[in-house]
Order: C-alpha cells, then sequence, then structure tokens
C-alpha cells in the first residue's frame, strides 16, 4: 500500500514529574466519568482538537479513488472519538454502497454516502458481545469460567475435548483450529453445528494461542443452551435493548437497508453484492447468528458500549455487567502469550490497531470488514473506527494504519500541556477548534509521544515502544 500518514504537530517539553503520565491527569480504571455520552468540543471537553481534525481528514483522504494503489483504501468510513464522556470528534466519508461488481464506481445518483447512522457489518467485533452474554451468565452463577465446556455442551467434549474449559473459549487458549469451511462442507445450521462441536483440537489446550471462530461459534451455542434463548434474542433482551442500542444486532430488518454499508461481491458462494446480510460466510450458513460474527451497528451504538464498559457495566441507569466482571474481562489471562495479551473475550495492548493509545489495559476488537472498536480505561477514552473495507472486493487489502492513526489521534490529543510558554495547546475562549496551520506554537506531540505512555497514578505503566504489526 502506498498511504502515508501524517499526524504532525510541533514538539514541546511536557511536565514530567513522578506522578505526571502523557494525559491530562490521573484516572482509576472504570471510574464513571459519564452516565452517558455527550458531545463536547475538544477544548471544553479538555483535549487538543488539532490531532483528532488532522486524523479526520487525513482518514477522509483515504476514501479518494486513488488513495491506495489506484484504490481507496475503503469504500467509506464513519469514525468517533471519545474521552471523560465526551464525544470530541467524529466525521464520516465515502460511499456505503459505491462499487459494482468489477469494482468500477457507481453513478452518483446510485452511490450512497456513509453517514454518522449508517449501519455496518461489525463481523468479528461480534465476539465482544457474545463474551459479555458469556459473564453475565457467570455473574447469575450458571456458568463457572473454569468449568469444562462439555459440562454445559456434552456433545463438545469428543476428540478429547472434556478438559477444555469456558475461559479457554474466551481467551483463544483452547487448541482449535482457527475456522473450517461450514458453509461449504455442510448442509444445514444442525450438522454445521454438530462439526463445530466435534472438532479436534489441533493442539494441547492452554499450550498455545490459536485465534479461532469456533472458539465463540461454540460458546454461542452454551448461551442459547443454558438460556433457553437464541443469542441475537439473548443478546437483545440483556445487552443491546437495556442499552438503547436500537440500531444493532443480529439480521437487520429490510427496513433499515438503505442505512446498510454493502460489503463484497460474492461469486463463491454466488450471494452477489452483499448488503444487510452479514459477510462472514459461515454465520451466513448459520442463519445470520452466531457467537463470531453477525453483528450489525452504527458508530453511536458502538460509543454507547465502548463508555458502558468504561463506566464499569452501567450506562443511562441500566447495567449490564458488574464492575468485577468488566475488570475480570479487561485483565490479561495470556501471560505465558506475550504478543497475544486477552482477557475474557477482549484484545489488550495491541498497537498494531491501538497504536499510541495502547497500554496493558487497552481493550478492544477488530472486524474483518474494517471495524474497530478500543477503549482505555487509564484514559477514560476510546477510538471506533467503521469501514466497509470489503466493498466490492476483500483483495484492495488491510486498513490497520487506518485504525491505528485513529486510536493515535485520541492518544495525542491526550497529551499533558508543558510546564510554561507557547507550546501549549490550550486556547483562549475566542478561538475555535479549527487547526493552526501556522507552523509555530502549540504542538500535537510531547516528548517521547512515539512511545507508550504512563498511566500517572493507576497501576505505574511504563513507556514502552510502539511497533506496527500487520492484521486483518
Amino acid at each position: 500500500m502506498t498511504a502515508v500518514f501524517v499526524l504532525t504537530g510541533t514538539t514541546t517539553a511536557a511536565a514530567s514529574t513522578p506522578h505526571d503520565g502523557r494525559f491530562d491527569g490521573p484516572r482509576t480504571p472504570l471510574s464513571p466519568t459519564a452516565d452517558a455520552l455527550a458531545h463536547a468540543k475538544p477544548k471544553n471537553a479538555g483535549v487538543d482538537p488539532r490531532p483528532i481534525r488532522d486524523a479526520e481528514r487525513t482518514l477522509t483522504e483515504l476514501t479518494a479513488s486513488d488513495a491506495v494503489d489506484g484504490h481507496p483504501m475503503y469504500s467509506g468510513a464513519t469514525g468517533l472519538l471519545a474521552h471523560d464522556g465526551k464525544v470530541v470528534g467524529k466525521f464520516s466519508a465515502g460511499g456505503a454502497l459505491r462499487f459494482d461488481r468489477n469494482g468500477n464506481e457507481l453513478p452518483p445518483n446510485k452511490r450512497v454516502p456513509v453517514r454518522e447512522n449508517t449501519i455496518f457489518d461489525m463481523a468479528s467485533v461480534t465476539k465482544l458481545f457474545t463474551s459479555i452474554t458469556v459473564m453475565q451468565l457467570a455473574e447469575r452463577g450458571d456458568v463457572e469460567l473454569s468449568a469444562p465446556v462439555a459440562r454445559y455442551l456434552p456433545a463438545f467434549g469428543s476428540h478429547g475435548k472434556d478438559s477444555i474449559t469456558v475461559e479457554q473459549l474466551l481467551t483463544h487458549t483452547s487448541g482449535l483450529k482457527a475456522t473450517m469451511p461450514l458453509w461449504k462442507d455442510y448442509p444445514d445450521r444442525t450438522s454445521r453445528i454438530g462439526a463445530v462441536l466435534a472438532a479436534e483440537p489441533v493442539s494441547e489446550p492452554g499450550t498455545e494461542y490459536q485465534y479461532s471462530d469456533l472458539n465463540l461459534i461454540t460458546l454461542g451455542e452454551l448461551v442459547g443452551k443454558l438460556t433457553g434463548k437464541r443469542l441475537d434474542h439473548y443478546v437483545r433482551d440483556n445487552v443491546t435493548g437495556p442499552l438503547g442500542m436500537t440500531d444493532t444486532g443480529f439480521n437487520p430488518p429490510a427496513s433499515k437497508r438503505d442505512r446498510i454499508a454493502a460489503t463484497e461481491y460474492q461469486s463463491e458462494p454466488d450471494r452477489g453484492m452483499v448488503r444487510g446480510v452479514v459477510h462472514d460466510e459461515n454465520a451466513w450458513s448459520l442463519d445470520g447468528v452466531a457467537g463470531h460474527a453477525g453483528i450489525f451497528s452504527t458508530v453511536r451504538d458502538m460509543g454507547v458500549l465502548g463508555q458502558t464498559l468504561l463506566n464499569g457495566g452501567a450506562y443511562g441507569g441500566e447495567r449490564i455487567l458488574k464492575e468485577r466482571s468488566v475488570r475480570d474481562m479487561l485483565t490479561n489471562r495470556n501471560q505465558e502469550f506475550p504478543d497475544h495479551a486477552h482477557g475474557l473475550g477482549f484484545e489488550l495492548d495491541q498497537e498494531w490497531y491501538m497504536g499510541e493509545l495502547s497500554s496493558p489495559v487497552t481493550a478492544g476488537h477488530t472486524g474483518y470488514t474494517g471495524t474497530s472498536f478500543v477503549i482505555d480505561p487509564n484514559s477514560q477514552s476510546m477510538a471506533i473506527l467503521l469501514t466497509n473495507r470489503v466493498h466490492p472486493t476483500r483483495e484492495w487489502g488491510s486498513i490497520n494504519d487506518a485504525r491505528e492513526a485513529w486510536a493515535s489521534a485520541m492518544s495525542r490529543a491526550l497529551e499533558a500541556k508543558p510546564n510554561a510558554g507557547g507550546g501549549s495547546w490550550f486556547r483562549t475562549p475566542g478561538q475555535d477548534d479549527k487547526p493552526d496551520n501556522s507552523g509555530s506554537g502549540g504542538g500535537g506531540e510531547s516528548a517521547g509521544a512515539g512511545e507508550g505512555r504512563t498511566s500517572g497514578g493507576t497501576g505505574g505503566l511504563r513507556p514502552k515502544p510502539v511497533f506496527h504489526r500487520p492484521g486483518s
């Protein structure tokens, strides 16, 4: 790819007392900062607007027809940045429906632009919803995380899998393979689920990290077995419904199709231009409802979920998880696999998409369709980027640079002001939030901004270098 990301600013020396971090003040992780999300100008929320505006402009430019190797990095995108319960950055650009089967742009009158209320296929971000439901069952005593999965799903115990625990499914240390072509090799939902439960492990449980869709498909079935509700109904009744996430769920209704971003033109299986139906072939073959993929959502709704988790499980007067459960979900269980830090369902400390916002407690997930969800309890911040990067083809490549840039913009906006001098980004009341293009004055990055960050007063995390790693 030939994309260049420049989120620039002049460098200033930040305050560096033993208790100061890069951010605007110490945080207690999961301490509620807002009952519900509100909108604010960055300066009114205490953050620097310039890195945010630079990122908005850069990510918008990546929807240009020739942005990367003669095509856009993604057809369309929408993003949200929030800090202390305040939305401080958002943008929408490009097309929700833009290309034909051959990758040619549609006539202008047939294109559909991305808007803030555009609904995206979240792909593997679905795994977070499934994990939340499992934790709800654990809170009620219906599931023990350390218990064998076979206690709840006896068919899973075949082929030596009788010792695999619920926690190992959540942390991708079960030993199961990454995936299998259920849609192609089995004729119906019953046989496909049967194949997942009967799958043979490829490594000894607990000895390797292997990201696996089969883990979360199994957990989706566990939720259904123990609650008597199909996963989509349980998520609606116990997660999205209470939180008021009205545009989030499996199998969106036809009435919302005009707001849904198209994904890929598929010829195998022969599905044509996929829009309003889950992109993932296995989830599609499971009637659109599976533990690993199938959720659709908007950037607004995902912001609600992010704030719920940052609040310790509550939002708008509704509680979906106890704070203890949220802490457990964001605590690394994979210390023996240092490149694969993982809580219960959540990935942790993944610089390749969390960028400079990453830390040992920064949590999130990505989706193959081009989505990413990042929350940082230490700074009470989040970075959400939704794209349809597989429209019209998955062959156009990775969007990890965009994901990283968006999260890093949030981090850079949080930098502490210098001790004194004209380098401070704080503005007078008469100034607006437009970037300063004068080439002088306050800057985006404090000294050492290429590193990770310390979390002043929240665990003594040490700065560490940020390395880019490829991923989908």
